[in-house]
């Protein structure tokens, strides 16, 4: 099945002049590639909680990893409504903003392959393996939770000699 590609849309109240809307396929590409990220989560008390992350782009939504005990695990338990960020550092390239409401990621085969997906982009650093119907880190005795982020919107931040601002509804 075809994933449907999203239109941008440009919010020329913070874009310059001649910016144009950010395709969705250097938005895509981005994602894919990125190395590290940013989640978003809420808190029982409703105060905010960020971490840096591992993630992958695969089957048209993020994916991220997590410790069962650790609190972004909890935090996701309570309420799924989550956000991963990614970007560069100072005034050149394209920010992002995935949202959207995260769900586990359950089944053997989906585990296998979010397992093949971290190892292909992250080499020996994220060695997954599914043992009895869970993921594990490798040589670890506790499981890893694993969450599939379907967005509902994204948003792009275009830095350099234009600034745009693009919003994809997905």
């Amino acid at each position: 099945m075809a994933l449907r590609v999203p239109r941008g849309e440009l919010d020329r109240r913070y874009s310059s002049d001649r910016a144009t809307p950010a395709p969705w396929a250097r938005a895509r590409k981005e994602l894919e590639t990125a190395k590290s990220y940013w989640l978003s989560t809420v808190r029982p008390n409703a105060r905010p909680h960020v971490t840096t992350i591992a993630a992958v782009w695969l089957d048209g939504a993020m994916h991220f990893t997590t410790g069962g005990r650790e609190r972004k695990a909890k935090n996701l338990a309570r309420n799924p409504y989550c956000i991963v960020t990614t970007g560069y550092r100072g005034l050149e390239g394209l920010d992002l903003v995935v949202e959207g409401k995260a769900t586990r990621v359950a089944t053997a085969p989906a585990l296998r392959g979010l397992a093949e997906a971290y190892r292909r982009k992250y080499g020996r650093l994220f060695r997954y393996e599914v043992r009895d119907g869970d993921l594990y880190h490798q040589d670890t005795v506790d499981r890893v939770l694993a969450y599939r982020l379907r967005a509902r919107k994204a948003l792009g931040f275009g830095k350099g000699g234009t600034f745009s601002q693009t919003r994809w509804r997905l």
